[in-house]
């Protein structure tokens, strides 16, 4: 697996973009790092990162984990969509500036119709950070936002 820079492998851009870098990568799961620093989109009165937020940190590691397989793959990486979260659970209400956050995401269930689920972490010293993310990325996402849902007017998987 090749390490990319995370403007590579995930769409997101300028203050939204949150990961620094991709640290660790194979079949089944990514470690990224993320820096907390000062003036970050999220971040509240005291330039702490809110644990809350950290959902967004995790979904952009499985952005990167598909987008950097795709690469490899030699396709383009595709939209994707955060579905839900299971079970968010965080020792602390925030996340404080300067910490360097170890953003894991390890694949549970993947499918080529796009379906996935994903066991996530965040860690830092005395941080700990867990849950289970649902995510879908259309194989045709131009194709399924002109048609809908899948089981609105016909649309099929290839």
């Amino acid at each position: 697996m090749t390490l990319r820079a995370i403007a590579e492998v995930v769409p997101h851009s300028g203050d939204m973009s949150l990961l620094d870098e991709i640290v660790e990568l194979d079949a089944e799961r990514i470690v990224c790092k993320a820096t907390v620093r000062t003036g970050g989109l999220f971040n509240d009165a005291d330039d702490g990162f809110p644990a809350w937020a950290g959902v967004e940190l995790m979904a952009q590691a499985i952005a990167a984990w598909a987008g950097a397989h795709a690469l490899d793959e030699g396709r383009a990486p595709r939209l994707g969509f955060l579905l839900g979260t299971r079970h968010y659970a965080c020792n602390v209400d925030r996340f404080p500036l300067g910490s360097d956050l170890r953003v894991i995401a390890e694949r549970a269930f993947h499918d080529d119709n796009g379906m996935g689920s994903f066991a996530c972490r965040i860690e830092a010293p005395g941080i700990d950070a867990q849950a289970r993310l649902s995510v879908f990325s259309p194989p045709d996402a131009e194709r399924f936002f002109i048609l809908g849902a899948p089981s609105a007017q016909g649309f099929t998987h290839d």
